[in-house]
């Protein structure tokens, strides 16, 4: 396996950190970003409390973004905009997956959130008109990507219109214990994506599970 270099924008939080710790005990170099060096700091002290040998460093989300061949975003859904307004210039032509779900919960839990451009993955194909923005790794639940003894179950669906950069990500993806990739086509279907990771967190929460998907007849 050749060694990847992946940045985590937006890296502290339990998606972020779980993708953070699966790629690093793969062997790639991880570096997780935020806006806070100390929250930094904080992410990879976890990692390496598990992976004591990991290859992973943190700092500010710039300086991941310029370092990495693949940017994972995995930022709250209402920093999603300016985050990647500020990263435009350092991205440039790099591989971004988006994996933020716009959002927001009330007393009957999450909902989705519409955004002018359809959905969050093509929001950020309009700031960053220069990356290979690809879309997938919502369904993958946060505190179970953590679990970094305990394989996971599940697929990932994996869409974008650039296809060479897809076929990459989708290799990302098959670094993962018993995880699958699939092809889900164009970028356009990222808010199908994204409105049906509300819907699995309805389900979660209603089971009080931690389930993902599995798409079967493949």
């Amino acid at each position: 396996m050749v060694e990847s270099r992946i940045a985590i924008v937006g890296g502290t939080g339990p998606e972020g950190l779980g993708l953070a710790m699966r790629f690093a005990k793969t062997g790639n170099m991880v570096f997780i970003g935020s806006r806070s060096e100390e929250r930094a700091a904080e992410a990879v002290a976890k990692v390496k409390a598990k992976l004591p040998e990991a290859d992973v460093f943190g700092g500010l989300n710039s300086e991941g973004a310029e370092r990495a061949d693949f940017i994972f975003v995995t930022v709250p859904s209402d920093a999603h905009h300016d985050t990647l307004l500020g990263l435009e210039e350092v991205i440039g032509e790099k591989i971004v997956v988006d994996v933020v779900v716009p959002m927001l919960f009330d007393k009957d839990g999450p909902k989705a959130v519409t955004l002018d451009e359809g959905s969050a993955a093509l929001q950020a194909h309009s700031l960053l008109p220069k990356a290979k923005v690809i879309s997938g790794f919502h369904h993958l639940d946060g505190s179970e990507l953590q679990k970094i003894d305990k394989p996971l179950q599940g697929d990932v669906i994996v869409v974008g219109d650039h296809k060479p950069s897809k076929k990459k990500v989708l290799d990302l993806v098959e670094q993962i214990e018993y995880v699958r990739g699939l092809d889900g086509g164009g970028l356009a279907n990222s808010r199908y994506l994204e409105e049906f990771t509300v819907q699995l967190l309805q389900i979660n929460r209603i089971y009080k599970a931690h389930a993902g998907v599995r798409i079967t007849g493949i």
